[in-house]
């Protein structure tokens, strides 16, 4: 016999009297039906089980809720599943059944995640699991199981088994009602995110809450206060406005030329909006607005900020319907009912493509505010925002702001930038010499799309025409606002 294949035999040999082994060893062990029906003192295989779905999203809250309940119980335990890779793909009730034919399934150690339930915390939640616990003088036991798209799983879930039905639902109506009243993305600022499985199984980002004064938000005299006590407040007064009768949901749109100042805008009203929970949304995560709207109900008082709407206008690729995501985005607003703390902030570079929509679902924005280029009075101030280090002249700080007319603010940011640059690679105290040249640098006629990239156009007039009926020059029906102004820096959120 070739001395290779004597080898291959002996060591296959030795693997099944391992596996033997490991299968005696198995059995020799707890099973899961053993262990349910000595905890629920009835055959386990006789019971219904009850199962309640939880979103991937809320499935931290689920965990910190069971652990809560089986937590007034003195003797609960918690106890994990073995069996390899069946029991992700098989149900509580599946387990149970087979049980009877073969023990296949025996206790083991809980498996466990991290979830972040802030952004620089994170708990360690139970994958899975099986409670075994008492409440109110009735035996439960609840398999914990986190969602696994991988495995065909969309959701998490609780499967509930107890000796009988109306315990399990009844344990499940009080799960649900504490679940709706308590949840660590109340007062949170998160960002829903998409998954490659598809919106329903996609969770959520924490991110910490800006900190922006409205020293750092440069506008014209009046248009950020105007902002601010629409989106935030409102909110202040929500006791005396339900006495009454007026509503509290509401809606305001922030457009304007790209780099003015929409999303500084909406980083400042997130700052002063502390305890109230913020849902942001752009690009393809605009498809979960419906979820995003339901959330924000029930974490009010909310803030639902949706960036860059113009982008999903006619867009029909990201949503679930015949309509374009926008109407979607709109039908959301309106479902929500009118005492509903919840203010939803849109941002568009180009008002004329929500025109239709927004004429087809009116009451939906209230208030609608341009967000327009900065005028040589905001440019100097600017200036003097983002050179705080740097010891720049009145003078030149004038000169440039003259010499730069219809430019943005990420325009006169990265002007500063360019200057300190400039010193550092002179090796050279940061001058007004520096200024000068990066105002003659990114002027030039060769730099015209590098302003183009910054939102600034080439002419000098300053704002752009939003052609359309319902937005003739810079207004807004019933809303517009003209003149010049501005209101900070491009930061993303």
């Amino acid at each position: 016999m070739d001395e290779k294949l004597g080898k291959f035999i002996d060591d296959f040999s030795e693997l099944v009297q391992l596996a033997r082994a490991g299968n005696q060893r198995q059995q020799a062990g707890k099973q899961l039906l053993e262990a349910l029906t000595e905890h629920l003192g009835e055959p386990a295989e006789g019971l219904s089980v009850v199962v309640e779905n939880i979103p991937p999203h809320r499935f931290v809250d689920a965990d910190i809720l069971m652990a809560e309940f089986a937590g007034q119980d003195p003797g609960s335990r918690l106890v994990g599943i073995g069996g390899g890779g069946q029991r992700h793909h098989q149900s509580l009730s599946d387990m149970v059944q087979q049980s009877q034919l073969f023990p296949q399934f025996p206790l083991s150690q809980p498996e466990y995640t991290n979830l972040a339930v802030g952004p620089d915390q994170q708990r360690q939640a139970v994958a899975i699991g099986l409670w075994l616990f008492s409440r109110e003088g009735h035996r439960l036991a609840v398999l914990q199981r986190d969602a696994a798209p991988h495995t065909g799983r969309q959701s998490a879930t609780l499967e509930v088994l107890a000796a009988r039905p109306e315990t399990a639902t009844g344990f499940l109506a009080e799960f649900r009602l504490r679940m709706d009243n308590n949840s660590v993305l109340k007062g949170q600022v998160i960002s829903l995110v998409m998954s490659e499985y598809g919106p329903s199984t996609a969770g959520v980002t924490f991110h910490h809450r800006p900190s922006l004064p409205a020293s750092d938000v440069i506008m014209p005299d009046g248009l950020l206060q105007k902002v601010a006590d629409h989106t935030v407040g409102i909110a202040t007064h929500r006791v005396s406005l339900k006495q009454r009768g007026q509503h509290l949901k509401r809606g305001i749109l922030l457009y304007g030329r790209p780099g003015t100042g929409k999303t500084h805008t909406v980083r400042h009203l997130l700052s002063q909006s502390e305890g109230s929970t913020a849902i942001l949304l752009s690009g393809g995560s605009l498809a979960r607005i419906s979820e995003a709207a339901r959330m924000a109900r029930a974490l009010q008082p909310s803030i639902v900020v949706l960036e860059d709407c113009d982008l999903i206008a006619e867009d029909r690729s990201f949503g679930h319907g015949p309509q374009p995501l926008l109407f979607e985005v709109l039908d959301a607003m309106d479902g929500l009912d009118n005492d509903a703390d919840v203010a939803f902030v849109l941002t568009t570079n180009r008002p004329d493509m929500l025109e239709r929509a927004l004429a087809q679902r009116p009451g939906r924005v209230d208030l609608a505010v341009e967000i327009p280029l900065p005028a040589h009075a905001e440019r100097v101030r600017l200036l003097e925002l983002y050179g705080r280090l740097v010891a720049f002249s009145p003078a030149a700080l004038d000169a440039a702001a003259e010499r730069t007319a219809g430019t943005t603010a990420s325009f006169a940011r990265e002007l500063v930038r360019r200057a300190v640059v400039a010193a550092a690679l002179d090796d050279a105290p940061v001058s007004d010499s520096h200024l000068a040249a990066a105002v003659e640098d990114l002027m030039a006629d060769a730099e015209t799309l590098t302003r183009s990239l910054l939102g600034s156009g080439t002419d000098a007039a300053g704002s752009p025409s939003f052609q359309g009926p319902g937005f003739p020059g810079h207004g807004f029906p019933g809303h517009g606002f003209s003149g010049p102004g501005f209101a900070g820096s491009t930061d993303s959120l």
